[in-house]
């Protein structure tokens, strides 16, 4: 998940994403052949990765052999549009495009918590469940992987509090506000008042960044609390607050406003 430790550039890292991508691209498109695409196809294709348009570059490099020098672009547009397509709330969509992503690069399956995220709102809480344990292994500090295993342990088949506490994964140096107190609460000794304590702003009629932030987390995981617990009202109250009154643009901030959309939690 993302780390609080590179929040002060996140943002920016976000905006120059796509185009560290393109980059990427190109390096190994530079010595691309003639016969695999036409110079007018060749000229569309730039132009589409160049401007994120990630359907048009699915779709011109379909018919390619994995071993093109055009693949690269395939690869990167199939994880993007995944993302893009989650956040638009396509839950079915991006699985399917992280499916093919995974299909092309299997050894960046334990990294892959996107599609973790993806199985929890479609309903696939085994494979969720399974896909944030072998993230566990790449990642063994991450409060979030562990709560997000928490929450597909609760509704997996079988499951309930009581055994996805016993199974709960224990982190002990996520340095993260709140996530320290955010853990203590899902693993059953914490409370809902350290959580919102920890995150508590110096002035909130005027917020920082990071403390815009540390809000937008903390009512993000408590109205996940409050859904794992089945408190419907209460979890609609604070995915109002993470997702709207502190609304972030990183990746788990625009999950909490996913969240929204799908549970059909409207702005006050």
């Amino acid at each position: 998940m993302i780390s609080f430790k590179v929040m002060n550039w996140v943002g920016r890292f976000l905006k120059i994403k796509r185009a560290l991508l393109h980059a990427w691209i190109l390096i190994g498109l530079s010595f691309v052949s003639a016969e695999e695409l036409t110079f007018d196809e060749q000229a569309e294709l730039m132009g589409a990765i160049q401007s994120g348009d990630y359907d048009t570059v699915i779709r011109m490099t379909d018919r390619l052999e994995d071993d093109s020098k055009w693949w690269r672009a395939r690869v990167g547009a199939m994880q993007r549009r995944g993302e893009e397509r989650f956040f638009g709330a396509d839950i079915d969509g991006s699985i399917d495009d992280f499916n093919a992503f995974l299909k092309m690069k299997p050894q960046e399956d334990p990294h892959h918590w996107q599609r973790g995220l993806s199985y929890y709102y479609a309903g696939e809480y085994e494979k969720g469940k399974a896909q944030f344990e072998r993230h566990q292994t790449v990642n063994t500090q991450d409060v979030e992987n562990a709560v997000w295993h928490f929450l597909c342990s609760v509704r997996a088949p079988g499951g309930s509090l009581r055994l996805a506490r016993k199974r709960f994964i224990p982190i002990e140096r996520d340095s993260r506000v709140p996530m320290k107190e955010v853990h203590d609460l899902f693993g059953g000794w914490g409370s809902i008042e350290a959580v919102l304590k920890a995150a508590q702003p110096q002035d909130s009629d005027n917020l920082s960044e990071r403390e815009r932030n540390h809000l937008c987390y903390a009512h993000f995981y408590l109205a996940l609390y409050f859904e794992a617990i089945g408190e419907t009202e209460k979890m609609k109250k604070h995915i109002r607050l993470a997702a709207f009154d502190y609304a972030m643009e990183h990746y788990m901030g625009r999950t909490a406003q996913v969240h929204a959309k799908l549970r059909e939690v409207k702005e006050d």
